[in-house]
């Protein structure tokens, strides 16, 4: 199987191996340029996801043809301009947000908040330049449980020429689909599920795929970006048959690499790790889950060619982004509460609404995308630095994630490893936890469980930044 390497990611030696790599060109315009939008078209195609028949899917596309393969990776730099337009070829409204970006909140994607609805055969101009490399993601924030679960997800690679080069780089994108008998699909969630830590897919892939396998130079040093954009599913990774460094998390370089044990992430957060390939051809390592009592394998990479002989230990730390400090002397606090909610039926939505609410943030169950939402959590100062006191008080784990803003674990009674900077947390059960950031970007700035099931039923808030 082709594995999914880019251009810029081969060291001087990889030659040797020839065509045995597809070569993927970067698509953001270049220093200096005017960028030409990408036609990015969401639309309806049919896959092979399951063994046992065709499904419907909605996906991206590149350009007017049409695509039947999981959403492609888009390829952006670090400081350089980067210009979209997203086309509508689906029979209900979306949007596209940029996962993890730090952009104008113009282009954030929230429908009734940040833009209009994007509606069938109607288009909408995205621009911004990202200021942080890494590894980030993009999905609808409209009628998310459906199409993103029908597929609407895709990685997004922000390159810095300033990092180091690797012998070869796989994306992974991980997640889940709700299948019966045929490949068709059954009810996205169960109200007593979603009530509790959300409903489990029936069928596991990445990249589409049920335990692909890529191959990659054998001894070679390979970064491998992982994103978790599944709708509900926490991963426990780890390696077998080699060793990594954890580079990267949540697109931010960690201040010093580490060796890969066991890893959990939540839904919307990404890992890039640096994998050392055994040096024996067709020797594989196989990339798993192990989270609960029954392990099982996400992909495994295979070594090809003469062995390159690289070493781990020469893996350095990658270039900082540029993530204000808050600062602490000054930190206004605000608490911040994950509760359950008394049930009762969601407002209806253009967007789509499950019909339940379960979930609230400070006691606030979020109504839906409506002309007049409800208000923000706190009106923050442009400038000016916060302290969120986070408090899970449900037995559940909840990945929140925040729009538009970075920002720093300072504590947290459940953790002793604490990451760089981040846009998501995957908060444990009963965890409190204190995060620091800089209010540097003005608007309306949506918070809110990664665990889509939870977002829908009332686990989502803003911030506004004036």
């Amino acid at each position: 199987m082709t594995p999914l390497l880019s251009r810029r990611t081969f060291l001087q030696g990889s030659a040797a191996l020839g065509g045995a790599f597809a070569l993927g060109a970067g698509l953001a315009a270049r220093a200096g340029a005017v960028p030409e939008a990408q036609l990015l078209t969401a639309q309806l195609a049919k896959a092979q996801i399951a063994a046992d028949g065709v499904t419907p899917v909605m996906t991206y596309g590149l350009g007017d043809a049409v695509h039947t393969h999981l959403p492609p990776v888009l390829r952006m730099r670090k400081g350089e301009p980067y210009a979209a337009r997203l086309v509508n070829r689906l029979d209900e409204p979306t949007t596209v947000h940029w996962h993890g970006l730090r952009i104008a909140n113009a282009m954030d994607g929230v429908p009734e908040m940040t833009q209009a609805y994007v509606y069938p055969g109607d288009h909408f101009d995205y621009s911004f330049t990202p200021p942080d490399a890494g590894t980030f993601w993009y999905h609808p924030h409209c009628n998310t449980l459906t199409q993103m679960g029908h597929g609407l997800t895709g990685v997004i690679v922000v390159e810095n020429p300033a990092d180091p080069t690797f012998d070869a780089e796989i994306v992974l994108n991980l997640r889940d689909w709700r299948l019966g008998a045929g490949g068709k699909y059954i009810d996205p969630f169960k109200p007593r599920d979603a009530a509790r830590g959300g409903t489990y897919g029936t069928v596991r892939t990445a990249n589409w795929q049920q335990e692909p396998v890529y191959d990659a130079p054998a001894g070679g040093l390979v970064r491998v970006r992982i994103a978790a954009t599944d709708v509900t599913r926490i991963y426990t990774i780890g390696l077998e048959g080699a060793e990594a460094k954890v580079v990267a998390l949540d697109g931010n370089p960690v201040d010093h690499p580490f060796l890969l044990d066991r890893l959990d992430i939540g839904p919307g957060q990404r890992v890039d790790l640096i994998m050392r390939m055994p040096d024996s051809e067709g020797a594989g390592a196989t990339l798993g889950n192990f989270r609960g009592s029954n392990p099982w394998t996400i992909a495994t990479l295979r070594s090809v060619g003469p062995s390159l002989k690289r070493d781990l230990g020469d893996v350095a730390p990658l270039p900082a982004n540029p993530v204000a400090r808050a600062d602490l002397s000054t930190a206004q606090r605000i608490p911040l509460e994950l509760t359950a909610t008394a049930e009762h039926t969601a407002v209806p939505s253009v967007c789509g609404s499950l019909g339940y609410t379960f979930w609230a943030l400070n006691k606030v169950p979020w109504p839906g995308d409506t002309p007049d939402p409800i208000a923000p959590i706190e009106e923050l100062k442009l400038g000016k630095s916060y302290v969120l006191e986070i408090a899970n008080r449900t037995p559940h784990a909840h990945p929140i994630h925040l729009h538009g803003l970075s920002f720093r674990i300072l504590s947290s009674n459940k953790r002793s490893f604490l990451p760089p900077p981040t846009d998501t947390i995957l908060l444990l059960p009963d965890e409190q936890a204190e995060v620091a950031l800089v209010a540097d970007n003005l608007g309306d700035w949506v918070i809110h469980c990664h665990i889509i099931e939870h977002q829908k039923t009332g686990m989502t808030g803003y911030f506004r930044i004036i």
